[in-house]
């Protein structure tokens, strides 16, 4: 059997840091909120701001073009979101998978919630939807026998492949 080799530079990072980052998480507060206020939207990969809401990309995706859609007020719950702020983040999460229908082609599209830890919400305390491009066999053995996903697109190509159909 022939040696193959997947690179994935970006995880190192999480691998490496991922104690001093959830204590970083925690010293700094939220970290969708400091990425908001910071305004270093390529960098943070922020494809767009919205009066109430924001979408970038997922810095650690389960597959290629994963977007996450954010309101920009810190809630946990949907029911702490304002009408008008509910609407624009609804718009948005419409938006962005209309975006990834035209910029990757997917034969499919998850859009989900997880609220609440016990959800399954990696960040319990910043409500945010994900959203994510599938393809037939886009998954295969990786993850179950290496722990390892299989990304065919570099995170800052992704941004700029996306970013033209945000504003």
């Amino acid at each position: 059997m022939a040696h193959s080799t997947l690179w994935a530079p970006w995880r190192i990072d999480y691998i490496l840091n991922k104690d001093e980052k959830d204590a970083r998480t925690r010293d700094q507060g939220c970290l969708f909120c400091r990425l908001l206020e910071e305004n270093r939207d390529r960098e943070n990969l922020i494809l767009e701001r919205t009066r109430h809401s924001f979408v970038m990309l997922n810095r650690y995706p389960y597959s290629n073009g994963h977007l996450l859609i954010l309101p920009r007020t810190h809630a946990a719950d949907l029911d702490e979101l304002g009408d008008e702020a509910y609407i624009d983040l609804m718009r948005l999460l419409k938006k962005s998978v209309k975006a990834l229908q035209q910029a990757v082609n997917p034969a499919g599209v998850n859009a989900g919630l997880n609220m609440g830890e016990a959800a399954g919400a990696g960040i319990a305390e910043h409500l945010h939807f994900h959203v994510v491009p599938r393809w037939r066999g886009d998954h295969n053995f990786m993850p179950v026998i290496a722990d390892t996903m299989v990304m065919p697109q570099h995170l800052e190509s992704a941004y700029e492949m996306l970013k033209p159909y945000f504003i």
